[in-house]
Order: structure tokens, then C-alpha cells, then sequence
């Protein structure tokens, strides 16, 4: 990597051993740090601040309803601009630890309706009608390490690395980048409660993968935000840009997804290939509205990275096949072998609001819409 561009990171100029004099300052018992976190008027940027408490909560509803300025977050205008934060799920803060928290949080206009990016209100709905299915979850993350500079990280600045083939779970110094962020993410989720499942290489040089699940349901959707979070914030003190942009390098190269794994409890019970091949049939007859929902600009982010070529289907039709990483759904070989498990969406976008994307599936494996 070029540590004189990385010198250009303010964040990466600052030494980070003066904090540890303050963070080890000790705190009366009941005082808790605590960080809101929510999803921008973007729907894919994250926004953060911190409230002190003087009790340690234990659920969410113990938490109180906060605001802020919305209209600096593309989410409302600046003559009414109060926006609102329901807390929805509490993970424990890998930064300041001890009892401090980080906090997922739902958004709300002042009349109490959700604002445009809060996809996870008709999610939760939605997933409340399918629990008798018990549908499990788990995305396979993708994203992209940057210079400060906008460039992926460790790539010739006038110029392109070796073709793509041994980056892919690579291991030496030329062909993976920032592992040591990489490793400080993946602990991070595990401390914080993120059910984080697994991380690696990909084939892109610079770019890399962390696995969430199998969750329950509208756990997927907390967890994989607040794992976008940590990766971020990670990231930031780094002195790196960590991108979910389906496509950061144009020509031969790989894009970034997020492939979603999904099953019910028919699926993973013996015979479960029927039920597997009744809901590719389903999400066959949909392959549009899919397609709107699995990128915040309703398809032509994906657009970019579902050309047919690079391990994607075309963003036109849809197909399925096992064990091929060029169709729109992929029934992995064990599984068919096995006659039951799971399968593999494989057409959301790195950028997807996993909310989205599981209130779609839902919507046509399960409720037959």
C-alpha cells in the first residue's frame, strides 16, 4: 500500500495511543456511553452520535426516543427539520467497551411516519408473518478497500495490478491488503454481538468479504448494518476508505455483491430440494421487482455488475443451476446432493438495504406475492 498517500489521511496522522490515557478514565457504575446509529437519507450511508445514560439497558424499549437534524441528512427540510430515532437493537460498543453500547436505530418523520430510508419498518411486518417458516438468513458481504485518494488500496497509481486468479482467499503481501483491518472488523463483530459467520479474500486485489448468519428473520438486517458500521469506523481510524460500491473498478475486474443465503424450515428438512425448487419457480416470476429492491437506485447501481460476465447472471433474465456462480440463484452442490438446505441469491448489489432484500424474498417464497 502507499503510505504517502495514506500520510494524506488526517485520521492516519493522528496517534491513536494518546486516547487510550482517556478511555481507561474510570466511570461510576451506572454511567453508559451510548451511540445511535442510523441509516442516512442516501440508503446506504450511516450516521452516528452519543447520549450518556445513567442506567444499563437491557432491551431497546428502555431506551429513549432521540432525535436529529434530518434535513443535514438528506431526510428532511431545514424549516422542519426534527427526525427521530427508535432504538431496535442493542450491541455492545467494541470501542469504548465495559458497559457502553452501540445502537441500531429505526428513523421517523416529526408526523410519525418512517422516512424514505427506513425500509425495515414493512421488513419487520412482513417477516412477523412468516415466523411459523422460520426463514434463515445469512449475506455474504463484499466491499473495497480505497486509498484516501479514491484508488483501491495497494493498486499502482498509474497503472493496474496482475490479472485477476490469486487474490482469492490469496495470502502474502502481494496479493491481500489490510488484513490487519480486516481482523480488527471480524473481532469487533464478535464482540459487539454481530453474528459475523466468517471473512475472506476475494478476487479482487484490495477487495475482501465478511459473512452475517444464519440469522432469524429481520436479525439479518440489524446485524449486517451494524456490521457495515464497525467496518467503517474501523476503517476510519485505519485511514482507509472502505467501499460497498457494486462495481469501483470499470473493465476486467470483478464487482462487489451480497449474496443471500436463504432457507425454511421445509427446506432444511428432509425432501427440502422440493421446497427449494418451488421457491426458484416463485422468484422466477419476479425477477423485476427483485431487481428494484436489491440496490438503493432500484437496479442501476446493478446494472454495473450484472453483465453476465465476472461470476454474475445479466441483470435481464433470470436463471438458476447448481453449483454456478453465473445464474441469478445458485442451489450449492451439497445441497442437492443432500436434498435439502438452502440457496443462494446471488443477484443483490454490496450496496443492497439487506431489508429490503429479505422483505422481497419473503414477500415471494412465503407469502406467495
Amino acid at each position: 500500500m502507499s503510505g504517502r498517500i495514506l500520510e494524506d489521511s488526517p485520521n492516519a496522522r493522528i496517534n491513536k495511543t494518546i486516547l487510550d490515557r482517556y478511555l481507561s478514565l474510570p466511570l461510576q457504575d451506572n454511567v453508559v456511553q451510548a451511540t445511535y446509529v442510523w441509516i442516512d437519507g442516501t440508503g446506504e450511508d450511516l450516521r452516528c452520535k452519543d447520549r450518556t445514560l445513567d442506567f444499563i439497558p437491557t432491551s431497546p424499549k428502555e431506551l429513549p426516543v432521540w432525535n436529529y437534524d434530518g434535513s443535514s441528512c438528506y431526510q428532511a427540510e431545514g424549516s422542519n427539520s426534527d427526525t427521530y430515532l427508535y432504538p431496535v437493537a442493542i450491541y455492545k460498543d467494541p470501542f469504548r467497551r465495559g458497559n457502553n453500547i452501540l445502537v441500531m436505530c429505526d428513523t421517523y418523520k416529526f408526523d410519525g411516519t418512517p422516512t424514505e430510508t427506513n425500509k425495515r419498518k414493512t421488513c419487520l411486518e412482513v417477516a412477523n408473518k412468516c415466523l411459523d417458516e422460520v426463514p434463515w438468513f445469512g449475506i455474504e458481504q463484499e466491499y473495497t478497500f480505497l486509498d484516501f485518494d479514491g484508488h483501491p488500496l495497494g493498486w499502482p497509481k498509474n497503472g493496474f495490478p496482475g490479472p485477476q486468479g490469486p487474490y482469492y482467499c490469496g495470502v502474502g503481501a502481494n496479493k491481500v491488503y489490510a488484513r490487519d483491518i480486516v481482523d480488527a472488523h471480524y473481532r469487533a463483530c464478535l464482540y459487539a454481538g454481530v453474528k459475523v459467520s466468517g471473512t475472506n479474500a476475494e478476487v479482487m486485489p484490495a477487495q475482501w468479504e465478511f459473512q452475517v448468519g444464519p440469522c432469524v428473520g429481520i436479525s439479518i438486517g440489524d446485524d449486517l448494518w451494524m456490521a457495515r458500521f464497525l467496518l467503517h469506523r474501523i476503517s476510519e481510524e485505519f485511514g482507509i476508505v472502505s467501499t460497498l460500491d457494486p462495481k469501483p473498478m470499470p473493465g476486467d475486474w470483478n464487482g462487489a455483491g451480497a449474496h443471500t443465503n436463504v432457507s425454511t424450515k421445509a427446506m432444511r428438512e428432509d425432501g427440502g430440494i422440493r421446497d427449494i425448487e418451488k421457491a426458484v419457480a416463485k422468484l422466477a416470476k419476479c425477477h423485476e421487482r427483485h431487481i428494484r429492491a436489491y440496490d438503493p437506485k432500484q437496479g442501476q447501481d446493478n446494472a454495473r455488475r450484472l453483465t453476465g460476465k465476472h461470476e454474475t447472471s445479466s441483470i435481464n433474465d433470470f436463471s438458476a443451476g447448481v453449483a454456478n456462480r453465473g445464474c441469478s440463484i445458485r442451489i450449492p452442490r451439497g445441497v442437492n446432493d443432500d436434498g435439502k438446505g438452502y440457496f443462494e441469491d446471488r443477484r443483490p448489489s454490496s450496496n443492497c438495504d439487506p431489508y429490503s432484500v429479505v422483505e422481497a424474498i419473503l414477500r415471494t417464497i412465503c407469502l406467495d406475492e
